[in-house]
């Protein structure tokens, strides 16, 4: 057998190969793009947890607190372009030494010296609606976080 022949051969083979391999290559991109979005949004919901729950603490009585969690949540959010298929939901809630979930208005009338902790859980659901491939099912991811932040055991509370 000549070179000739063998060469004449494998003529066209690299045009299959990547007929072959672009749909892996270009679905592999896919995933890539999903992960990264995922772990964005995980980022910036904890970063609105840790948030909420410092603006919570900081409160001066219950009712701020909530309002005060609520606010710190969207902004946060909204500063690192998280858009949330639907407003992101912030549920707020006290820890005392004796409970390890009670309101918050029960967490801010604790006496002075115990130590009580707000709190706050943000929850958003990021879709991937915009990111479509054909074989890949793309739907909705929910990404959560919770922060706890105590109050300071010594300051007067409401």
């Amino acid at each position: 057998m000549s070179a000739d022949w063998a060469a004449g051969r494998t003529r066209g083979s690299v045009s299959v190969e990547v007929a072959v391999l672009t749909p892996a290559f270009l679905a592999l991109l896919m995933l890539a793009g999903v992960a990264g979005r995922v772990a964005v949004a995980d980022e910036a919901v904890e970063a609105a947890a840790h948030d909420a729950a410092r603006a919570a603490s900081i409160a001066r009585d219950a009712g701020t607190a909530e309002s005060a969690a609520r606010t710190a949540a969207r902004r946060q959010l909204d500063w690192r372009g998280l858009n949330c298929t639907s407003a992101p939901q912030v549920t707020v809630w006290g820890s005392t030494r004796n409970s390890d979930h009670t309101s918050v208005g029960t967490a801010f009338r604790r006496p002075l010296g115990e130590p009580v902790s707000i709190w706050v859980r943000v929850s958003c659901t990021v879709s991937f609606a915009g990111m479509r491939f054909p074989g890949l099912p793309m739907g909705d991811k929910r990404v959560e976080a919770t922060f706890a932040s105590p109050l300071d055991r010594y300051r007067t509370r409401q």
